[in-house]
């Protein structure tokens, strides 16, 4: 961990002060902050998408089985490297972040498509559960394919399962951060009729929505949103599950339109938080990102599960 003053800090950002300081601030410290709020917003986003959809507040994008997609992806990437021989070995050692990105994208994008094919045949109920379910499977799946991978593999692999906001160069931004503002701007334009399916399919259909077709929509914009940071950024647990909460409790309402700035708000600062635990002087090591978010985020599941009204009128 290298210690830059606060001043310097600012004059980094400027470009200004001492070179090492600058380049530390330009390319390490500022991707990883940006990351991270991007991060947060676009998984409080999906998760208030995603617990709309489903009227389900226990619901996030691990529900959908996109996390599992991106698991399975980069989990048979390094197993294949490792059956591939030395120069594949050098290749995902040289050229990690891009293998594991690419390996990741392909699992998310082949559940999303198997997802989008299955929600036009099934209702919402049947789609949870079949994600979940899928989820489950591919958990015991990547065990046994981990399991055969060498100890490169098997370190590029926890790396990522871990979670990291650091991973992510000034260079990928860009590509992280164009997905996730297609999916903010069509979740923007299913605010409304989400709205209307949280009192029901039979009432939304009566003011006109086609639920079928918002159904599809608002899966895409879950996949905008949470597709890229799984894959540049691991598989980051509980901003999606807690945040939407938190959001519903400040607005005081189950409106979509006004929880979807609050939960980008409250995900971008839960990420931040929890990245700078990570990154907080512990000696020689970091601390994993979803080990930080499990000790936060089990507590207030379990709280919910126990307290709140609507929790308690789904048990």
């Amino acid at each position: 961990m290298i210690a830059v003053p606060p001043g310097e800090v600012v004059a980094g950002l400027f470009g200004s002060g001492d070179p090492g300081n600058v380049q530390i601030v330009r390319e390490l410290r500022l991707p990883r902050v940006v990351t991270a709020i991007v991060a947060g917003a676009a998984l409080g986003i999906g998760g208030v998408l995603m617990q709309a959809l489903f009227r389900n507040p226990m619901a996030d994008a691990w529900s959908l089985g996109l996390t599992a997609g991106g698991q399975l992806g980069v989990a048979l990437l390094v197993t294949a490297a490792a059956f591939s021989g030395p120069a594949a070995i050098d290749f995902l050692r040289n050229f990690e972040g891009v293998s594991i990105t690419l390996g990741a994208m392909v699992g998310i994008g082949i559940f999303a498509l198997a997802m989008a094919a299955l929600a036009r045949r099934v209702g919402t109920v049947t789609l949870l559960v079949v994600g979940l379910m899928l989820g489950f499977t591919v958990q015991g799946i990547v065990s046994v394919v981990i399991h055969f991978a060498n100890r490169v593999g098997g370190r590029v692999f926890s790396g990522w399962n871990d979670g990291n906001f650091a991973s992510v160069t000034s260079a990928d931004l860009p590509m992280l951060i164009a997905p996730v503002i297609a999916g903010i701007l069509l979740a923007l334009h299913n605010a409304k009729p989400l709205t209307a399916l949280l009192l029901g399919e039979t009432y939304a259909k009566s003011l006109g929505t086609d639920v079928t077709r918002l159904r599809r929509l608002t899966l895409a914009a879950v996949v905008l949103l949470v597709a890229p940071i799984t894959a540049y950024c691991g598989p980051v647990t509980f901003v999606g599950l807690i945040v939407p909460h938190f959001a519903r409790a400040i607005a005081g309402t189950a409106r979509i339109l006004p929880l979807l700035p609050l939960a980008a708000l409250g995900g971008a600062l839960l990420a931040l938080a929890a990245d700078l635990v990570v990154h907080a002087p512990w000696e020689q090591h970091f601390l994993h990102l979803n080990a930080v978010l499990a000790l936060v985020g089990a507590p207030v599941v379990i709280a919910l599960l126990i307290f709140s009204p609507t929790m308690r009128g789904q048990r």
